[in-house]
């Protein structure tokens, strides 16, 4: 039965207590030039709440337009969800025009979903003139709200929404922020661990209105980085993860692997896990990267194994894809979305009441040695062969694209940090601030710039090559990308625990073709 006859039901109020919902709405992602996938929830009955397995086999159809309206139906279909895969809707749409704004919906039994929003990249060959992105990373339930969410989605100049990670935290509640500073509970309150865990976890998530407009609004080109798993997640295990009291790792990370697959608008790829690509005409290819499924035990900092040759952040299939498709690619810019930061950081000597707070941000060992383990810093062989790589290969125009730390950086990526500026850069990299999750003043409990401006200026002192850090916003990035230049405006939120915060732009950088060089603009794009 096509979808367009599904809606045809007419529901009376007694009917409607009994029609399936679509309570945490509809998503796109991973656009194509062809194509794009789409997402929904389908709760077919009371009790069939995210993880219950409980609920009927229900058939779900679904439309695509070229109008809000749905008078230009272009493609539509009907699949069926079960409980099997927690009732969730994935179908990847084929058929479609490059570059092109589509509207799409979901009916099933009578009920109709909100009506999503989504764009389809521009064809392989074709010479675009500009891409724009939205950026985010680190969105912690209980630490704020989705507000940053809310801004991105009202924006009507995106061709997509990138996340790079922490999109949810596995923490029990009130572990991280703890109680006095939460502003509201996630479910289930213990830290997830099963699978019933994970899916309600996502669920919960995904009744967040802020999230929910910003997904209906624009396709979303997701990561994973720890969190959607355990802190400081490596391929053998986690520093969050109890192995005595919370049972198997793998079975751990297989459950959270399919929560996500089912739950988020993400296409799997063949080795089950998120590294894959996707050009934006000849003006861009975006390399997506998996940090956590293939990297060594993370070892301490100051501890000489970071520059062991046999430990790896990539693992070494992906790293020889990387690298293959990198010097591939004729597109004019070569974007890779990283987790963790791939520039060196070197802190020198901070005073202890600036260290500890940055040491609990950015994994250091609160004595104050110089590197952080969990990042590229951890994994210095791999850096140097993916650098090495750029340069011998002259690879221009590579930026990083980069999440986690809590923080707002721009930063040249050099050569060899250690005689940096002789020695060059190889790449330049930008990295978002969190959503909610906490940074510096919300860890130190001080108005923002009480002391982050004396750590920042230490930092940037110590690492020439880091040309802004921003500690204390919360908010995102848009990413602009044309072939003269790639800037990055950064807008950070009025405060992160009213869900009525309103954004502000704060700082610009951009760097231009050919340069592998950052400099400040002093206007965001229009």
């Amino acid at each position: 039965m096509p979808a367009s006859a599904l809606v045809a039901t007419v529901a009376t109020p007694a009917h409607a207590a009994r029609l399936p919902t679509f309570a945490h709405g509809v998503a796109s992602g991973d656009p194509l030039p062809d194509g794009v996938l789409l997402w929904t929830r389908v709760t077919p009955s009371p009790d069939a709440i995210p993880g219950s397995g409980r609920g009927a086999d229900t058939a779900v159809g679904w439309d695509v337009a070229e109008d809000a309206g749905f008078t230009r139906i272009v493609t539509q279909g009907t699949v069926t969800t079960t409980a099997e895969g927690d009732h969730t809707v994935k179908v990847d749409v084929r058929g479609l025009r490059p570059a092109t704004t589509y509207h799409y919906r979901f009916v099933a039994g009578g009920a109709v979903s909100a009506t999503g929003r989504t764009r389809t990249a521009p064809a392989a060959d074709a010479t675009a003139t500009g891409i724009r992105f939205g950026l985010v990373s680190c969105a912690n339930w209980e630490s704020g709200y989705f507000a940053a969410y809310r801004h991105l989605a009202a924006r009507s100049d995106l061709d997509a929404v990138l996340h790079l990670g922490d999109y949810l935290y596995e923490y029990a509640t009130g572990s991280y922020p703890p109680p006095e500073d939460s502003v509201r509970q996630h479910s289930p309150a213990h830290e997830i661990i099963t699978l019933a865990d994970y899916r309600l976890r996502h669920a919960t998530h995904k009744t967040d209105p802020d999230l929910q407009a910003l997904h209906a609004a624009h396709p979303m080109i997701a990561i994973w980085d720890d969190h959607e798993i355990a802190d400081d997640a490596w391929s053998g295990g986690a520093e969050n993860h109890t192995p005595g009291t919370e049972g198997d790792y793998a079975t751990r990370v297989a459950a959270a692997r399919r929560a996500y697959f089912e739950w988020m608008p993400v296409r799997t790829s063949t080795e089950g896990t998120v590294y894959r690509r996707l050009r934006f005409g000849r003006l861009a290819e975006l390399h997506l990267l998996d940090l956590r499924s293939f990297r060594s035990q993370p070892v301490r900092a100051g501890n000489g194994g970071v520059d062991d040759p046999d430990r790896t952040i990539t693992g070494r299939a992906q790293l020889d894809w990387l690298k293959a498709g990198l010097a591939g690619s004729d597109a004019s810019w070569q974007l890779v979305g990283t987790s963790v930061m791939i520039s060196p950081v070197a802190f020198g000597a901070l005073p202890a009441h600036l260290l500890a707070p940055l040491a609990e941000l950015l994994g250091l060992p609160e004595e104050g040695l110089a590197i952080n383990p969990d990042q590229w810093d951890g994994y210095t062989d791999d850096r140097r062969e993916l650098l090495s790589h750029l340069t011998a290969r002259g690879i221009d125009n590579t930026v990083f694209l980069t999440g986690d730390i809590h923080m707002a950086w721009a930063n040249e990526v050099p050569i060899t940090a250690a005689t940096y500026p002789l020695s060059g850069s190889a790449a330049t990299e930008f990295v978002v601030t969190s959503v909610t999750s906490d940074n510096f003043d919300d860890l130190l409990k001080v108005a923002p710039g009480t002391l982050s401006r004396v750590a920042a200026t230490a930092v940037q002192g110590a690492n020439r090559h880091v040309k802004w850090v921003d500690m204390d916003s919360h908010g995102y990035g848009v990413l602009d990308v044309t072939p003269e230049r790639s800037q990055m405006d950064y807008y950070a939120l009025s405060d992160r625990k009213r869900p009525d915060a309103t954004a502000n732009w704060i700082r610009s950088y951009r760097t231009l073709s050919g340069t592998q060089k950052v400099e400040r603009v002093n206007q965001p794009v229009r």
